[in-house]
């Protein structure tokens, strides 16, 4: 049984919320909720979030499953659309600031499965 979840236009930059999925990618529900808590970056709390709606889903789906049976069967980063804004330097010129945004999506899916 798979369970899926996104985050949509979460304000964290894709590469820096890549290097986090990849630590929990394939783990049990249980291993990554540990690699997540003790995480010092910002984009593990995003992640955690998505994974825990992943699991809630999955039990919605189905009340019999085990949720020590989970495994984070796949965990993708895509790019969202950036923000843009421009600040003022000197001589009257401008300089671009980028606000990067992702799409996280986690799917979860019994030992079996995965």
């Amino acid at each position: 049984m798979e369970a899926k979840a996104k985050a949509r236009f979460a304000r964290v930059a894709p590469r820096k919320a890549r290097m986090v999925a990849d630590l929990v990618r394939g783990k049990s529900i249980a291993r990554a909720r540990e690699i997540l808590q003790f995480s010092t970056r910002d984009a593990a709390e995003i992640i955690s979030k998505v994974i825990e709606s992943a699991v809630a889903n999955a039990e919605q789906a189905e009340a019999t499953v085990n949720t020590d049976a989970l495994v984070v069967k796949t965990i993708c980063v895509d790019e969202a659309p950036t923000f843009r804004r421009y600040q003022a330097r000197a001589k009257g010129a401008a300089e671009p600031i980028r606000h990067r945004q992702s799409h996280i999506t986690v799917v979860v899916a019994t030992r079996e499965e995965a």
